[in-house]
């Protein structure tokens, strides 16, 4: 049976704003308390979404979170109308606010893990949403991003949906943005790669000294259990702590795979020729041939890769077998990082082709173009049973493009965070694209 990758790319919310909110991300923490533009944040990504299935490529379309978050708001202490709240927040501690209010879930390669249904034990597609228990604004999101996973993904024949893992330290997931997949075709069986920044319970393993390692060894191999994924069919690979803390918050600022590639750089992981090997001879088994593309630091230094996001960039295949490389501005921008692009598009190698994208707002706050998709291969049967509202056409883009200059403001400071008139904004407009995207009540305040 046919299979196909399936990108579903973040809608950016309504209150996109620069909190500073993610130490470890350079880009977010430099940019902190800068004016941001909703509008055009939200414009550029349905710009990339619409440029790939003009291409040729099947994308969809995950919907943001409700903010400001008043519930959480709630929990934390804070009383009365949702407006009162909003005020003693601002008041008395607007960095909660800003917390509460934060677009990030538009990262939806954070939103959770899955593993294709050729993968499995029990032959479904398996999602498990990550708890992003590192940062506070991103621990809030799992509940919601669960109840929108099964609004998408709703045929429990074809899907199967894990909660969060424990919300403490030892277990810290982050979701896809640690896990790549390698195979030979999208429906075949594959390996899947979990790359951790540190062990909670064995002290052999080292750790960054400067910034946060937010994923656990522990929570990747409980991902892999609940998903029923087989020793032959996973590779587990530590980050290299000492790009951790040159803001390296997640493997996909310093590598990215697809189909049998990996195209990463030379200072990545820890043991790397062990990992290669070890990827190499579990794909091989699956009938593939994995192929490493390696960045030397000579050519691209880490500093060069976190500024211009070159790894954080989605690799596509194309029906002839070639690979494109979808990168950010600032790749071209950056001197080192568009030599090395140029050189290795004229080479023989598998990727070919670049193609570049204003992703400014996005990138401003912290997330380049693999940020912003959550990638799931899907059967042909799996992808007729994906909720066909959330699948993007010609018409859904113009819709959506509508809605968003319908619904969103063209400049947010913190200051703004404190107007109880964003929160009706946003849940006008949530409540309208609930509809749009048929995914019925998925929304705290269209559940109470």
């Amino acid at each position: 049976m046919n299979a196909h990758e399936v990108n579903f790319d973040g809608l950016v919310g309504p209150t996109h704003n620069y909190g500073g909110l993610s130490y470890g991300n350079v880009a977010s923490q430099s940019n902190s308390q800068a004016a941001s533009n909703p509008k055009e944040a939200a414009l550029q990504g349905l710009g990339k979404m619409k440029a790939l299935m003009e291409m040729g490529f099947k994308q969809g379309v995950f919907a943001p979170q409700e903010r400001q978050d008043v519930a959480a708001l709630r929990s934390l202490g804070f009383s009365g109308t949702d407006a009162e709240v909003i005020a003693q927040a601002a008041r008395e501690s607007m960095p909660l606010l800003a917390a509460c209010s934060s677009a990030s879930s538009m990262w939806t390669a954070n939103s959770c893990t899955v593993s294709p249904s050729a993968d499995t034990a029990d032959g479904r597609v398996h999602f498990t949403a990550a708890n992003l228990n590192c940062k506070f604004h991103r621990s809030i999101e799992h509940p919601t991003t669960s109840r929108v996973l099964r609004a998408m993904f709703a045929d429990e024949r074809r899907f199967a949906h894990h909660a969060a893992l424990p919300a403490v330290g030892q277990f810290g997931d982050e979701g896809a943005a640690n896990h790549t997949r390698f195979c030979k075709g999208y429906g075949d069986a594959g390996v899947e790669f979990f790359v951790f920044g540190r062990s909670a319970f064995d002290a052999r393993y080292p750790a960054p000294q400067r910034y946060p390692a937010r994923q656990t060894l522990e929570a990747c191999q409980a991902v892999a259990r609940l998903h029923g994924l087989s020793a032959e069919g996973v590779v587990y690979a530590q980050q290299n702590p000492a790009v951790i803390d040159q803001g390296v918050f997640h493997n996909d600022v310093i590598s990215v795979g697809n189909g049998e590639v990996l195209f990463y750089h030379e200072d990545a992981f820890l043991e790397t020729d062990k990992v290669l090997a070890e990827l190499d001879a579990k794909l091989g088994k699956r009938g593939g041939r994995f192929q490493a593309v390696r960045v030397p630091r000579s050519a691209v230094g880490v500093e060069d890769a976190v500024r211009s996001y070159l790894f954080n960039s989605q690799l596509l295949s194309r029906p002839d077998g070639s690979m494109l490389l979808v990168v950010p501005e600032e790749c071209r921008s950056n001197a080192n990082v568009w030599n090395y692009l140029s050189g290795l598009t004229a080479g023989s190698g598998p990727i070919r082709e670049v193609k570049v994208f204003d992703l400014k707002q996005s990138m401003q706050n912290g997330g380049g173009p693999a940020c912003l998709r959550l990638r799931v291969a899907l059967k042909e049967d799996e992808l007729a049973a994906v909720n066909p509202g959330v699948i993007l056409t010609p018409e859904l883009h113009a819709t959506l493009t509508a809605w968003v200059e319908k619904h969103y403001r063209d400049r947010l400071s913190e200051a703004d965070l404190a107007d109880p008139q964003l929160l009706v904004e946003c849940r006008t407009a949530l409540d309208e694209l609930t509809q749009i995207l048929k995914l019925g009540a998925v929304y705290p305040f269209q559940l109470n």
